[in-house]
């Protein structure tokens, strides 16, 4: 049966004035503890949780809210369910924070777990996260026409295997299924497979040389191993049908290859495999590893009291960072929250994202990847070209092209200059023209504009402009060391986004409650509270006799008699 209490309803009598010293309380209020009570607490989805459960049938839920708030404060502070539970029946900062009277409360981790699952299950965390972005950003004004963009890679709670490693750890584990499942079939296959894979994952293979060939040796008898561990237990319907089996067939099919029954390793893998069995979602990214990572839009305006995140959009690791920005941007218009400049690094910046950005009336400044830009070398961008006509007008060296045609099917613009004039410029040797006969360039309308960014890169404004984005980075830094981002408690695709939406969402709160015009709005919206809340006569005379429980006995009378009068 659904048990729910608004947040936002008074109480008669305050529970925690007579256990609370004023420093203590003053402590609560300056907070995240009372912003969280006041504002965060009651747009939580409580009333997605409570789909879950009967109105009228069954054992009353604990309260809806608090629960909601309590998977919530688990995950941002990286407490384990045990820690969560503790905190909830002990810890008078977190029952302050959750509304709860700070007596008499009980919650087992199973139960919180039963919750959790049902956070996780639904994808409610991205609720959360848009909820509660938009409550701060009320309550602060924040200004988010400027924001800054940038990824960040995010560890799950799984080993790290190299190749080979993985193709073993994968073997084992569905030999170690098999004795458990089928002994008989387990004792049928070979003696020398089976202490192959005895020892555990740390120590697997550690026997085994260093140098390349004895490991080019080792991952092709693991190979062949696969194949005939998948091709033996193929017709065993108990066996093929199992989670061990199924993932051997992926891991195989990603690092290994037949043809005419010989089998042999592939000899590049790839970003999107799978890097070990317990986390199958999990892919790789060549500079930073194994995992996933996170897309974050942060606010960068300088009137701004504090910056906050605006979307935070979870990905595996393999995902490239050129693909996000329409997500992105269509993620922030979705929620009131389009920027009118976005900071973003080089990864970004392609042509294609500055136009598609253009469209939607939002700046995308980046700079232009310059990987392949060799400087010693003549671009398209040191020749003299029409932009309304897409056409070349003079070469670096001044000379006026015999013709110059722009197709606008094909997009590409086809450039011949002189030969004879080309034959004695002492720019020749650097020249993009091609061509000894029939000196061509051709260029398209995505290169000139590269050109046009790279030489506005060189200015000064843009410098200021940019300077900026950076500030992402310290942001970066700054979450994970607070609350455990860099590496999570979990793993599995669920629950690692769960944990990174309620992180990135505890970073707002947290950033929230240090902002000056986060506590002038609070001590408004407390002020009115205890103006419509003044407790009558009787009632403060009550509370003094509540009070004067836990005072010595020799003023017990005199707060009596104060409180009277």
């Amino acid at each position: 049966m659904q048990h729910m209490m608004d947040p936002r309803q008074g109480q008669l009598f305050d529970p925690y004035e007579p256990l609370l010293a004023p420093a203590a309380r003053k402590r609560l209020e300056t907070g995240w503890y009372d912003l969280f009570r006041r504002v965060i607490l009651q747009v939580l989805p409580a009333d997605h949780l409570a789909t879950h459960f009967s109105e009228t049938m069954g054992r009353p839920t604990k309260e809806l809210y608090s629960m909601a708030g309590l998977v919530f404060i688990m995950q941002f502070r990286n407490w384990t369910a045990e820690q969560a539970a503790d905190a909830y029946i002990f810890d008078v900062s977190v029952q302050y924070a959750l509304g709860l009277a700070p007596a008499n409360q009980s919650l087992s981790s199973r139960t919180l777990e039963r919750y959790l699952k049902l956070v996780r299950e639904n994808e409610l965390a991205a609720v959360f996260h848009d909820r509660v972005n938009a409550a701060l950003v009320e309550s602060l004004e924040l200004k988010v026409t400027k924001q800054r963009l940038d990824s960040t890679h995010v560890f799950s709670d799984m080993a790290t295997f190299g190749r080979t490693q993985l193709m073993g750890v994968t073997v084992k584990r569905l030999l170690h299924w098999v004795a458990k499942a089928d002994r008989l079939a387990y004792d049928a296959l070979a003696r020398d497979l089976r202490e192959r894979y005895a020892p555990s994952p740390g120590h697997l293979f550690a026997d085994t040389g260093r140098d390349v060939k004895s490991r080019a040796r080792l991952r092709q008898t693991v190979a062949e191993d696969m194949y005939a561990l998948l091709v033996g237990f193929a017709e065993n319907r108990k066996v093929s049908r199992s989670r061990p089996y199924k993932r051997l067939c992926v891991v195989f099919r990603q690092q290994c290859k037949v043809r005419k029954r010989a089998v042999s390793v592939r000899q590049k893998a790839g970003a999107w495999v799978m890097q070990n069995p317990s986390d199958p979602d999990a892919t790789y990214d060549g500079q930073k590893g194994s995992g996933y990572q996170v897309q974050v839009s942060e606010t960068c305006h300088e009137d701004n009291d504090v910056q906050l995140i605006t979307v935070a959009l979870p990905q595996t690791a393999a995902a490239p960072d050129a693909y996000a920005i329409p997500e992105m941007v269509s993620a922030l218009e979705a929620r009131g929250l389009k920027p009118e400049t976005l900071l973003a690094d080089s990864a970004y910046g392609s042509d294609a994202n500055v136009q598609w950005c253009e469209d939607k009336a939002v700046t995308l400044v980046s700079p232009v990847n310059v990987s392949k830009h060799d400087p010693t070398k003549l671009h398209v961008d040191d020749f003299t070209i029409d932009a309304a006509t897409e056409t070349v007008t003079a070469c670096p060296a001044g000379h006026t092209p015999l013709s110059s045609q722009h197709d606008v099917q094909t997009q590409k613009t086809t450039t011949h200059m002189n030969p004879e004039v080309c034959r004695d410029c002492p720019l020749r040797d650097r020249c993009p023209v091609q061509g000894a006969h029939r000196r061509t360039l051709r260029h398209t309308p995505a290169e000139r504009r590269r050109a046009q960014r790279r030489a506005t890169e060189q200015t000064e404004a843009f410098r200021s402009r940019y300077r900026k984005r950076s500030g992402i980075e310290a942001t970066f830094s700054a979450i994970k060391r607070c609350t455990g981002l860099r590496r999570l408690r979990v793993r599995g695709r669920q629950a690692v986004f769960m944990a990174i939406q309620f992180k990135l969402t505890g970073w707002n709160i947290l950033q929230a409650a240090s902002a000056s015009k986060m506590k002038a709005y609070l001590a408004k919206r407390m002020a009115k509270t205890v103006a419509q809340n003044a407790p009558s006569p009787l009632a403060r005379l009550l509370n003094s006799i509540i009070h004067a429980m836990n005072t010595p006995a020799n003023v017990t009378m005199t707060c009596i008699r104060l409180s009277w009068q």
